[in-house]
C-alpha cells in the first residue's frame, strides 16, 4: 500500500488512517491535514484543535461497483462520532477510487499528452 504519513500526525489523523486501513485495505491512502487553512473561518473561532479539516485520497478494490455517494457515505460513517464532537472533524474532503479508475485516469492523461 502506498501511504503518505506525516511524522507529526496527530491523534485524529492516526484514527483516520487506522480505520480506513482496517475497513478498506487500501492500495493507496493519502491523508492531508488542511486545518491550518481554515483557522480564520468563523465556525473555527474558539476551537483549539489543530485537526478539523482533512483531505483524504483512498484507493481500494472494495469500492468496485459502488457509486460515488455510497463510497463516501461509507467513509463518513466510520467517523460519525468524530464529526459530531466539538473540536473534532469539521470537514472531510474525499477522493474515493478503485485501482482500475486510477489506472484509467493515468492512461487517459498519457493519451492526451503523448
Amino acid at each position: 500500500m502506498s501511504t503518505t504519513t506525516s511524522t507529526s500526525e496527530g491523534p485524529l489523523a492516526k484514527t483516520l488512517r487506522e480505520r480506513l486501513t482496517e475497513k478498506y485495505a487500501p492500495t493507496e491512502l493519502k491523508i492531508e491535514n488542511e486545518s491550518h487553512k481554515h483557522r480564520h473561518h468563523a465556525p473555527m473561532k474558539g476551537v483549539a484543535s489543530t485537526e478539523t479539516h482533512f483531505k483524504v485520497k483512498i484507493v481500494s478494490e472494495m469500492f468496485t461497483g459502488q457509486p460515488l455517494i455510497k463510497r463516501q457515505r461509507g467513509v463518513y460513517a466510520l467517523f460519525k462520532e468524530e464529526m459530531q464532537m466539538h473540536g473534532g472533524i469539521h470537514a472531510l474532503a474525499l477522493v474515493t477510487k478503485t485501482p482500475e479508475e486510477v489506472e484509467k485516469n493515468k492512461n487517459n492523461a498519457t493519451a492526451m499528452n503523448p
